[in-house]
């Protein structure tokens, strides 16, 4: 009789950037990570080599392409093209955090639009599909040729700050900037309370300079500061700056990826924040530990989404929004 049972079978993998988000997918999904053998050669050439057969199989490729991005990037290009090569029936891309996010556009003459170019790389390497968490841009999805099922960290994230059991009369969600108003009221349809925003205005590639408060007041109020990632910090420390100084009671910050590049550590250590809420899209190496640091883990969430994909189900009711009542 031809035909093999295990035909199709699901099969988590993992590169080196985020090993420890990898096992915990994999352990929601039940089943132990795929054997593979990841090394550098003595030129820092990536060397893979799958210990396992994937003939047929339906293969996920976990590898946010974080610091260091290039070679984290280049990493998931050579994995998929060790796969790609030994016949899977579908390789799809986990990406809990996608690299060049922020050049998404031509901003000013002679620039390239890398997020495109990555998009097209990872699509020749061979993926057949991409899983994304919480893109810095929601357009870059248009930028593949092959699926994307975009997913959102922000119940995850809402379910934290709800177990504060902050009053609803007493909370403001704050957006830190114009361009993330959208996200941070998704974020306050979820937890409740009040918003407002931050008037920015940036002064260079790291700097930014902020205003004004429009909308709620802060005064008295316990203010979450929403946003997607926190790179270099300026932006969120700038935002908490302005709402101790608007009057609010406490602030915390809550954001899904947690760069933490550049003057981000000693930034996060002198703001006056009780609390800075990030999820394990991106490990956070011991120098970019903080004391009031919390994180949250997007595991569950992926592997629902993993689940859901390869038995062909839709997966929009992992990200429809819990109402602030909603306490599960």
């Amino acid at each position: 009789m031809f035909g093999n049972g295990n035909n199709h079978k699901l099969k988590i993998f993992a590169g080196r950037a985020n090993q420890p988000l990898a096992l915990k997918i994999a352990e929601a999904l039940g089943q132990p990570l795929g054997r593979i053998a990841i090394s550098d050669f003595p030129d820092f050439e990536t060397s893979v080599r799958i210990d396992e057969d994937v003939r047929g199989r339906d293969v996920f490729l976990v590898q946010p392409t974080c610091t260091p991005v290039n070679q984290h990037l280049m990493e998931l290009l050579v994995m998929m093209d060790a796969f790609k090569r030994a016949s899977p029936a579908r390789i799809t891309a986990v990406l809990p955090y996608y690299g060049y996010a922020r050049q998404d556009r031509k901003d000013k003459g002679r620039v390239p639009i890398s997020a495109k170019l990555v998009a097209n790389l990872i699509t020749r390497a061979g993926a057949d599909r991409v899983l994304a968490l919480d893109l810095h841009a929601a357009q870059i999805q248009g930028f593949f040729d092959i699926p994307v099922d975009h997913l959102f960290a922000v119940k995850e994230l809402a379910r934290h700050v709800r177990s504060l059991n902050v009053p609803q009369d007493e909370l403001v969600v704050l957006s830190p900037d114009v361009g993330s108003n959208k996200k941070a009221y998704d974020f306050q349809k979820n937890v409740g309370g009040k918003f407002a925003v931050v008037d920015k205005r940036r002064t260079g590639a790291s700097e930014v300079k902020q205003g004004h408060v429009i909308g709620a007041a802060l005064e008295g109020k316990t203010v979450v500061i929403y946003d997607d990632m926190i790179s270099t910090a300026g932006t969120v420390t700038g935002a908490a700056k302005m709402a101790r100084e608007f009057g609010a009671k406490g602030v915390y910050v809550c954001a899904t990826h947690g760069v933490f590049v550049g003057e981000a550590i000693p930034r996060l250590k002198a703001a006056a924040v009780d609390q800075i809420v990030v999820t394990d899209s991106i490990p956070l190496t011991p120098d970019k530990q903080l004391p009031n640091l919390k994180v949250i883990s997007v595991a569950t969430l992926i592997a629902n989404a993993v689940q859901r994909i390869h038995g062909n189900e839709s997966i929009s009711a992992l990200f429809t929004e819990d109402g602030p009542g909603d306490r599960k």
